[in-house]
């Protein structure tokens, strides 16, 4: 494993990238854009080699690398953004300026608020997202704490996906593998399954040297775990609450789940993906 580097930063209240001190590739850029979906992309390959997440695929254009939405919010849907003929209208997002990162060595730590609107208008929710990316030098680890905290009474409907969504540049030519704490080692064992965690491995497109991957673990604290998964046929991932059924939020209550993401090079490591979700759930919340 190479040594970590210092992080440095660079951007504005709207866009925060990430490097390693003296590299000209980012590590990860934060969008925060005014009216619209906060989201990562690109995510790197540790190594250098590549880039692990996608941005407006053909297939999905309204999927942003790694992002957060939901389909049902007392019947308004924060997914496809207005984009999907016939689905109807949709919620908006709108991120309020960033603040600048905190940065120790190797580690940089950071928060975006967004309030959630219904298509009239209405304030329904604010979301917050506090990330700390740490460079370990063979792997980033990415953390999260999402909170959800109600401005009104919220009723969240049951449905096939929602939450936090990677979107990875899959290619019909070249695949790719998916694995799952429970031992399922295809999309059809893994959709709709509950797990701990749930790692993939593909060929990128703009890395020659082999495939390179994520796995994603759900922290035993949070709510419903182990919670079923999205994995889409584009393998595509997400930890969905509302696979299992519907829940509701008081107004002025707060909900927060936790996900850790772990970036590698190379196929996917079971062992090593079981001890690090080990290591993760004994973390004090």
């Amino acid at each position: 494993m190479s040594s970590p580097e210092t992080l440095q930063a660079e951007g504005d209240a709207r866009r925060l990238v990430l490097r390693r001190r003296g590299s000209l590739h980012p590590l990860l850029v934060q969008h925060a854009p005014a009216d619209r979906r906060a989201f990562i992309h690109p995510l790197a390959v540790p190594d250098g080699g590549g880039v692990l997440t996608e941005d407006e695929p053909p297939h999905h254009p309204w999927q942003h690398g790694l992002y957060v939405g939901l389909n049902d919010v007392n019947g308004t849907g924060f997914w496809t953004e207005g984009r999907l003929p016939g689905h109807g209208p949709d919620g908006t997002f709108h991120p309020e300026p960033m603040t600048p990162p905190r940065l120790t060595d190797h580690t940089a730590a950071w928060n975006v608020t967004s309030e959630w609107r219904a298509p009239e208008g209405g304030l329904l929710l604010v979301e917050h997202q506090a990330w700390r990316l740490s460079d370990l030098g063979g792997v980033l680890v990415l953390d999260l704490a999402w909170t959800l905290t109600a401005r009104v009474d919220l009723r969240f409907g049951q449905h096939t996906y929602g939450g936090l969504f990677l979107r990875m540049p899959w290619r019909k030519e070249t695949g790719g593998e998916v694995r799952t704490s429970e031992g399922a080692a295809t999309i059809a064992a893994a959709e709709g399954r509950p797990a701990r965690w749930v790692a993939l491995a593909m060929p990128l497109p703009d890395r020659p040297a082999g495939p390179a991957g994520v796995a994603m673990l759900d922290h035993p604290a949070n709510p419903g775990h182990p919670v079923p998964w999205r994995v889409d046929n584009n393998l595509g991932i997400a930890p969905s609450r509302c696979i299992a059924g519907a829940w509701t939020l008081a107004a002025g209550a707060a909900t927060c789940s936790r996900y850790r993401l772990v970036a590698y090079a190379g196929g996917i490591d079971t062992e090593r993906i079981e001890r690090a979700w080990r290591d993760y759930a004994a973390e004090p919340v």
